[in-house]
């Protein structure tokens, strides 16, 4: 129990809930109601699934900065399929991630081709998709398409959003492969010791690769989940998203360096995030000062887990 209460995830979860409590008194408990607290999951889906997105390629030491901008890329383009080119919800909804997978794809082997670090990598791929997101349908908005899909968007289950259930099942799914699976250790291994993972046969190359495709597929399940609970698209979504992508891992306890990752900690920081966007919506506070606040916490994360880094290895 002692090493439970130590835990980054107990003190995020303590957090969430004192936060949650607070803003349900100063708001008079209207956070509380059906349609507040439907609102509030609903919009807590996507910060999640990103904040995973983000996550997979910081295990293994890398940055994905276009999976911002691939989640609207890969929105628009299944808004497309379905308004312009007729084509079924499903269909739509697997290219969508089939499109984030590949552009994901894309990014891990122009890393291990290149050799260049996928902070650059990425940071050219997401201008590029900035251009072909708006060549797909200019400033304009998607909307009316797919009834079934947005009604799966505003469904609920048991008083809870099905685009949070399913944000919840990437979450376990997520956790699942890193704890479970060969790949997933394979990844960590990779990310916390590249050196010897490579002696122990872990080919770090094919590491970087999988890690990419499954940032983008993520972004593609986001994208997906944008466009079932939004109701209407355009080039703008995703502008958004960059600094929830860093701040839920981050914040979550997942080292930057790799071979660490949370995904409990990534979802109790999303929610955190999630926590604040509110608070700055129900008390008018200027966004600027929101994201001050959120990028100053990231930035203590980070110095915190040097810190923390510098004091295990002094111990060793």
């Amino acid at each position: 129990m002692k090493n439970l209460v130590r835990t980054n995830e107990f003190t995020l979860a303590a957090v969430a809930v004192v936060g949650f409590a607070t803003l349900a008194v100063a708001t008079d408990f209207n956070l509380l109601t059906a349609g507040t607290m439907d609102a509030f999951l609903s919009f807590l889906a996507v910060p999640m699934v990103i904040g995973l997105a983000q996550m997979v390629v910081l295990a293994v030491g890398q940055m994905n900065l276009s999976v911002g901008v691939l989640t609207g890329f890969c929105a628009m383009a299944s808004a497309w399929l379905m308004v312009d080119a007729a084509l079924p919800a499903p269909l739509a909804v697997l290219a969508a991630l089939a499109l984030g997978a590949l552009v994901g794809l894309l990014n891990g082997l122009l890393v291990v081709f290149t050799r260049i670090n996928g902070f650059i990598v990425t940071l050219a791929t997401m201008t590029v998709l900035e251009g072909l997101r708006y060549g797909v349908h200019g400033t304009g908005t998607y909307q009316g398409y797919s009834p079934g899909l947005r009604a799966v968007g505003q469904a609920s289950v048991l008083g809870i959003p099905v685009v949070f259930l399913l944000a919840l099942a990437v979450a376990v799914v997520a956790a699942l492969f890193f704890r479970r699976t060969v790949s997933g250790r394979r990844l960590l291994a990779s990310g916390g010791n590249p050196f010897a993972a490579r002696l122990s046969g872990i080919s770090n190359d094919r590491a970087l690769v999988l890690a990419h495709t499954l940032s983008g597929l993520l972004a593609g399940v986001a994208a997906v989940i944008v466009v079932a609970a939004f109701g209407s698209v355009n080039a703008s979504i995703g502008d958004d998203l960059l600094l929830p992508s860093f701040a839920a891992p981050i914040i979550g306890g997942v080292a930057l360096v790799g071979g660490v990752v949370s995904v409990t900690g990534t979802v109790l920081a999303a929610f955190l995030v999630r926590l604040v966007d509110v608070t700055q919506a129900q008390f008018d506070i200027n966004r600027r000062w929101v994201d001050l606040i959120i990028g100053a916490v990231v930035l203590g994360a980070v110095l915190l887990g040097r810190a923390r880094e510098r004091l295990t290895g002094g111990a060793r």
